[in-house]
This record gives structure tokens, C-alpha cells and sequence, in this order.
């Protein structure tokens, strides 16, 4: 058999269900998906194949899994650091949203947070914005694979400015996006239970279980939310949404740091998963989310990096290493969130939590080829003794070589393929001034 793709020269960290780690590797892929994946003795012929990459000793992974962007917000990247969310939301994001934000600015923005993101080894995004439409276009020429979620909120928003249109403009958006194209998967992302109401809540959820798509929301993510919930409806943000039926196995749950054991319970129950997003947590000082406790339980916890205005950047590898050191600290426990179930959050639970845990996140026959290469051979990674420590605590976006999605090279030597990135830098570099001038 000619193969379309053919990796060797590395060990691989298939983050299957037994965890093997394969010496030696060799990784054959046909059209977009992993055709043969063994140990490659020495001296053995190279199977013949359209394209052949040699990882040159370094570690084959999976591509991570983003489980929570805003990719057009890269244009606000520090624009308001050192707030609180209220503060940071209210007086700041929102306006710049109102101003900035159109089908030009999210198509530059959305790119620019593209190349970020496969230039440090992530292959799939779970995105919530306003205009997904033109997202969903600078994704489908881009060659990432990504969950697209239209925004709903109970305000005036960038692309809906008449509030009673959202649930229509979310329709629209899937049924265009419906089966459309084999990287792009569509969805509906609800703001928040605090900026929409229990009907636009029940409505949007309707929508996604008839189109049978994931339901996105940020919840619990303050104290203050959680008291404003407490208030308003005599239930904790999580309560609020069980008894309005939002929680199933299709609804992801962005942040989660203010929740009660019953919430933890609630949450199981229902099947719900959770995006953990440490870093954009820490950053607006809303509190640490009780992870081990939510593993504990059995939820299926995912990574996320959230919006570059609030993190600044899209590097999930600097997110699994905040993550992995931040529990231990809050805890007084070393032992808590070691560094392979941190991988996991990032690679295959990632993938579980926005739905498409059959289709990416590990290194299995029959996947789709989502595959990255990390050069070993630098001094902070020199010498190497668990590969899943070097991942977690040693290794940095910037340590990927390669990145191939759905069996296409994407990223090769560090550069992207797929992309031209130099218009894309000057172009927001443009609309940086004009935010600037405002």
C-alpha cells in the first residue's frame, strides 16, 4: 500500500485507553485518517508514502484540544489587563466589542488566532463569538479542525443588534454549517445565565437538542454571579440551569469555579462537561475551580486558554503547566493533577467534552490523523526521563515542528503551509491603531 503520509524517528504518546508509548514509532496515514501505528525496527524499510516526516527522535502526540476560545478577541490581546471581570467586561470588552468588532476584524482576528494556535501544536478549537459565520470561512481555509458556537445574548451584540434576532441568526448559522464541511462543526454558545434569560436559555438549549449540536455557556465563574444567582432565583448558577434543563451530555460548561458538592453532583448527573480555563481564572482574580474534585466525581474535564483579552495567549501548553501547578499550591497536595491526567485534559478528555472524542484527541487506528511533533533536542528539554512531565512542565508552544491535521501538513519545520501569516500580522497591526485612537 503507497501511504498519503508516513512519521517515524519518535517515541509516541498515543493517549489511548491503555496509555501506550510506542519507542521507535512509526505512524502511517491514509487520506485523513491513522492507517497503521507500531514500532518501527531498526533498519527496516520506511513504508512507501506521498510524504514522509522524520521526527528525528522527538515525541509524536496528539494535536490538543481547545476546549474554550473567543478567537476573534486576539485583536484585544492586553488591551484591558489587571481588572476585575465586571470592570474588565462591562467598561471595556464590551465597548471595544461594539466599536471593533465586524465581518473584517473578526475574519483578521480569527486568522491571527489560527496561526497562534497551530504554530504551538493545537489542531482543535472550541470557539463561541458573534459572527461565526466568517469564522467558520477563516477556519474552513485554514486546515484546523474546529466546533464553532454562534453567540446568544439578551443585548445588543456584534452582528445581531436587535437582541429578539439571536435565536434566529443562530438557526441560520446551523443550518448553513450543518454537514458542511468535515472540519468545521457548528454550535450554539449562551453567554452567560446572568446575561440571558431563563427563556433565551430554554429556547437556545431547544434549538441545539433539535439540531443535535453542543450547548456552550459560561457559568459560575464569579462569586458574584453566584450570589447574583442566589438572589434572582434562590439557586446556584448550576441549580438554575438543571431546573430550566439545560445539563445533558451535549452542554459544555465553561469555568465552573464557584460550585457547591451538590453542584459537582448535579453536573454528573446530567452528563455535562466541564472547560477548565486556569489561566483566564487566575488572570480576573475569579477564583480556582475545584477540578480534583469534578475528576473525582467523573466529570470529563477539558482544557481551555479562553479569549486572548483575558489570558493573553492561546498556548495550551503553558495552560497544562499553570493548571497542573496551580491545584498542587491551592491544595498543599504534590500530588494532585500529575502531569498525565493534565495531558489527558488537553488531548483526549479535550476532545471527549466538546463531543468529538471518536474523532480526535488520541493516536488510534481509524482516527483522524491530528497529529504534533515536539523537538526534544533543546537544552529545557534535555534529558528526558517521562515524556508526560517534558509536555506538562518543560516543553512551550514554540516547541512544536510539526503540526498535521486530517493528515495534511499544516505546520512543517515551525512554519506554516497552509497560511500566508505576514498580511494577517500587518492587518491587525491596522486595526490596532484604530482601537488605540478611540
Amino acid at each position: 500500500m503507497i501511504y498519503d503520509l508516513v512519521i517515524h524517528n519518535g517515541t509516541i504518546l498515543t493517549e489511548n485507553e491503555t496509555d501506550d508509548v510506542i519507542e521507535n514509532g512509526l505512524i502511517c496515514v491514509k487520506g485523513a485518517r491513522l492507517a497503521r501505528i507500531e514500532s518501527r525496527p531498526p533498519d527496516t524499510p520506511l513504508p512507501v508514502a506521498a510524504e514522509t516526516i522524520d521526527a528525528a527522535g522527538g515525541l509524536i502526540m496528539p494535536g490538543l484540544v481547545n476546549t474554550h476560545t473567543h478567537l476573534p478577541m486576539t485583536l484585544f490581546r492586553g488591551l484591558a489587563d489587571d481588572l476585575p471581570l465586571d470592570t474588565w467586561l462591562n467598561e471595556y470588552i464590551f465597548p471595544a466589542e461594539n466599536r471593533h468588532i465586524n465581518p473584517e476584524t473578526v475574519r483578521v482576528g480569527t486568522l491571527l488566532a489560527i496561526a497562534e494556535m497551530l504554530l504551538s501544536g493545537t489542531t482543535t478549537c472550541c470557539d463561541g463569538y458573534f459572527y461565526e459565520d466568517v469564522v467558520a470561512a477563516a477556519v474552513e481555509s485554514t486546515g484546523l479542525r474546529a466546533l464553532v458556537g454562534q453567540g446568544v445574548i439578551d443585548f445588543p451584540a456584534p452582528g445581531v443588534p436587535d437582541p429578539s434576532r439571536n435565536l434566529g441568526t443562530a438557526a441560520d448559522f446551523l443550518n448553513h454549517w450543518k454537514d458542511r464541511h468535515p472540519m468545521i462543526t457548528p454550535s450554539v454558545f449562551c453567554h452567560s445565565p446572568y446575561t440571558c434569560s431563563p427563556s433565551t436559555l430554554e429556547a437556545t438549549k431547544t434549538l441545539a437538542r433539535e439540531a443535535g449540536v453542543l450547548f456552550q455557556i459560561h457559568v459560575a465563574e464569579t462569586r458574584s454571579e453566584a450570589e447574583q444567582s442566589l438572589t434572582n432565583h434562590g439557586l446556584s448558577p448550576i441549580a438554575h440551569l438543571d431546573r430550566i434543563g439545560v445539563l445533558d451530555k451535549r452542554t459544555l460548561l465553561v469555568h465552573c469555579v464557584h460550585l457547591s458538592q451538590r453542584d459537582i453532583t448535579t453536573i454528573n448527573k446530567n452528563g455535562a462537561k466541564i472547560s477548565h480555563n486556569p489561566e483566564s481564572n487566575m488572570k480576573l482574580a475569579a477564583g480556582v475551580a475545584p477540578i480534583p474534585a469534578l475528576l473525582s466525581a467523573g466529570v470529563t474535564v477539558g482544557l481551555g486558554t479562553d479569549g486572548c483579552a483575558s489570558n493573553n495567549n492561546l498556548d495550551l501548553f503553558g495552560e497544562m503547566d499553570t493548571a497542573a501547578k496551580l491545584h498542587k499550591a491551592t491544595s498543599n497536595d504534590p500530588t494532585v493533577l500529575d502531569a498525565h491526567r493534565v495531558l489527558k485534559m488537553a488531548t483526549i478528555d479535550g476532545a471527549r467534552a466538546i463531543g468529538l472524542g471518536d474523532t480526535t484527541g488520541s493516536i488510534e487506528i481509524g482516527k483522524q490523523a491530528d497529529v504534533i511533533i515536539l523537538d526534544t533536542k533543546r537544552p529545557h528539554l534535555t534529558p528526558l526521563y517521562s515524556p508526560w512531565s517534558h509536555v506538562v512542565y518543560a516543553a512551550r508552544g514554540s516547541d512544536v515542528t510539526y503540526t498535521v491535521v486530517a493528515g495534511k501538513i499544516v505546520v512543517a519545520d515551525g512554519c506554516l503551509k497552509t497560511m500566508g501569516i505576514d498580511n494577517v500580522l500587518e492587518d491587525a497591526r491596522k486595526i490596532s491603531r484604530q482601537v488605540l485612537a478611540k
